[in-house]
C-alpha cells in the first residue's frame, strides 16, 4: 500500500532496507521467489483463495485452499495465514454476503474455524481471522466486528488461530479502541492499523494512535503492528508517521 509506483518486490526490498517487515494479500498474484529472495522478513498474508466459514461446501473450499495457503507460506518463511467471515471479491466485497446470522450458522463457522487451527496446528503456521467494517469497505461482510471474530476465535481456543485486530475497521465499526485492544489482547496475533476516515496512516485522521501505542506498550503487547494504510502522499513521511508512533 505504500510505494505503490514500484514493482512489489522493489517494494518489500524498500521496506526491509528499513527495518520493516513485509505483508502481502491474494498471494497467488505474487512472484514468491522474486519476494523470498529479497531477505524481506514476511509477517502476514492472505490464508485463502476461496471458501467461507458456514456453507458446508464452501467450508471444504475453504480448508482446501488454506492448505494450499500454508503451502505458499512456507516459502516465505511462515507468515501468518490471514481469513475473513467470508470470501471477497476483488472489490472487498462479500461473495455471499449475510447479515442475519443464526445460532446453527455461528456453530458451523466455529466447527470450521476448528479445523482450519488443526491444519495450522498440522504444519506449525498460524491462521488469523481479520474483523471488517460493514459501513465503508466491505458491506454485508458476515462476522465483521470484532466482537464476532473474538467470540469466534475463543470458542476454538487454539494457538494456531488468533485474532488480526484491524483498528481501522473497529474505529468504523464499534470504536473504544483502546478498551477494545485490552479485551481482545490475550488472543491477538496481529494488529493492522490505518486513521479513519481515509485508511491513510497513522496522524492523517481521527484516531489518537499515541494513545493506542502506549496502552499496548502497558498491557505489554511486543507482536507485530502492521500499517494496512495507504500513502496519504509522500510514501516517505508515511512510513515515517508511522514509526514515529509505533518503532520501537
Amino acid at each position: 500500500m505504500v510505494f505503490r509506483d514500484r514493482p512489489i518486490a522493489d517494494r518489500a526490498t524498500e521496506l526491509h532496507e528499513r527495518g520493516f517487515a513485509v505483508e502481502i494479500w491474494d498471494w497467488t498474484t505474487k512472484d514468491l521467489d522474486a519476494l523470498a529472495a529479497t531477505g524481506a522478513r514476511f509477517t502476514s498474508m492472505t490464508g485463502y483463495v476461496r471458501g467461507e466459514l458456514v456453507d458446508r461446501d464452501g467450508a471444504e473450499e475453504l480448508l482446501r485452499t488454506a492448505a494450499e495457503s500454508v503451502g505458499a507460506s512456507r516459502r516465505l518463511g511462515r507468515p501468518n495465514l490471514n481469513l475473513h467471515g467470508t470470501g471477497l471479491d476483488p472489490n472487498g466485497l462479500p461473495v455471499r454476503p449475510a447479515e442475519d446470522l443464526t445460532g446453527p450458522d455461528w456453530v458451523a463457522a466455529v466447527d470450521t474455524l476448528r479445523r482450519i487451527a488443526d491444519l495450522g496446528a498440522e504444519h506449525d503456521v498460524v491462521f488469523t481471522l481479520e474483523n471488517l467494517n460493514t459501513a465503508v469497505d466491505h458491506p454485508g461482510t458476515p462476522f465483521a466486528r470484532a466482537a464476532d471474530t473474538l467470540a469466534l476465535v475463543q470458542a476454538v481456543d487454539s494457538p494456531y488461530l488468533r485474532l488480526n485486530l484491524d483498528l481501522y475497521h473497529a474505529q468504523i465499526g464499534e470504536g473504544n479502541l483502546v478498551e477494545l485492544t485490552r479485551r481482545c489482547l490475550p488472543w491477538v496475533g496481529e494488529i493492522q492499523v490505518a486513521d479513519v476516515p481515509g485508511r491513510c496512516e497513522p496522524g492523517t485522521g481521527e484516531i489518537h494512535y499515541p494513545a493506542v501505542a502506549r496502552a499496548l506498550a502497558a498491557s505489554g503487547y511486543s507482536g507485530v503492528v502492521g500499517m494496512e494504510a495507504w500513502a496519504s502522499g509522500d510514501p516517505d513521511l508515511a512510513v515515517r508517521r508511522f514509526r514515529e508512533v509505533f518503532g520501537v
